[in-house]
């Protein structure tokens, strides 16, 4: 078995997002993919707190470090199903919850 040690790459998101806020159509564009950068920090947390990298999740899940990279992005291109998210949530330790929450 290869070895699946998690080894964190250092990201800060804060100057990420300044830069990233000073172009054209920036801010309406992130604003658009709100909930999936939500959902992929959340994935990517998990993953980080059960100190597993993708091969490990891939592993558990039955899948590829490629699947797994694809569902931790945050494009509405690759969204997944609540099925995939289940596993994915049980490959790391997690429980799935879903909620809907009244508009303000």
């Amino acid at each position: 078995m290869a070895n699946l040690t998690y080894k964190p790459v250092v990201h800060d998101h804060q100057v990420f997002l300044a830069r990233a806020s000073k172009r054209k159509g920036f801010a309406e564009a992130y604003e658009a993919l709100e909930l999936e950068y939500q959902l992929a920090g959340q994935m990517l947390k998990a993953r980080s707190k059960a100190g597993l990298t993708q091969d490990a999740v891939a592993e558990r899940m039955g899948t590829t470090k490629s699947a797994i990279s694809r569902l931790e992005s945050a494009s509405k291109k690759h969204a997944p199903s609540i099925a995939t998210l289940q596993r994915y949530a049980q490959a790391v330790g997690c429980d799935l919850q879903v909620k809907l929450v009244p508009q303000k």
